[in-house]
C-alpha cells in the first residue's frame, strides 16, 4: 500500500480592495513579469512583496494573468469575475521539455485534481512538485 503525500501548504494570499492574490512559492519560475509589469505591487525587495492595493484591480488581475507558471493567482472581491481560461486551450512544448498550459485545465496532482488556468507541466519528469515543473532536472540550465 503506498501512503499518500502529506498535504501541499497553501498558497500564500495577499488581501486587497476587490482582489485577493494567492501565490505558490512552490510553482514560480521567476519570468518576472509580475515585477515587470507592476513593480508597485509585485516588489521582491520589499515585505510583504505583494501590495494589491498599489494599483486597481482590474491592472493587478491583467499582470496576473501574465504568469506563465500560475504561481500567481487572483480572486476578484468586488462582483468581477476570476481569470476566465483561453479558449481555445494552448499548449506548446519550449526547448527545455516544460510543457506551457493555458486553458480550462484539470491538472491531476498527487494531492488530488486542480482546477487551473495556467501551468508550467515538467516534461522530464525530474521534478520535486509532481506535475508541476520546477527547474530541478534537465531543464534546470534554462530557467
Amino acid at each position: 500500500m503506498t501512503s499518500k503525500p502529506p498535504p501541499r501548504p497553501a498558497a500564500k494570499s495577499y488581501d486587497g480592495e476587490g482582489i485577493v492574490v494567492g501565490f505558490d512559492a512552490h510553482r514560480c519560475l521567476h519570468a518576472a513579469e509580475c515585477v515587470r509589469g507592476l513593480p508597485t505591487v509585485f516588489d521582491v525587495d520589499r515585505r510583504p512583496w505583494v501590495q494589491p492595493d498599489n494599483a486597481p484591480a482590474d491592472e493587478v488581475a491583467e499582470v496576473i494573468h501574465r504568469c506563465p507558471s500560475g504561481a500567481l493567482q487572483y480572486h476578484r472581491t468586488d462582483g468581477m469575475p476570476d481569470e476566465v481560461p483561453d479558449v481555445p486551450t494552448h499548449v506548446s512544448l519550449h526547448a527545455d521539455g516544460v510543457l506551457h498550459i493555458r486553458g480550462d485545465l484539470e491538472v491531476a496532482t498527487p494531492y488530488g485534481p486542480r482546477h487551473e488556468t495556467r501551468v508550467m507541466l515538467c516534461g522530464c519528469g525530474a521534478t520535486a512538485n509532481t506535475p508541476y515543473c520546477d527547474h530541478s532536472g534537465s531543464c534546470a540550465g534554462h530557467g
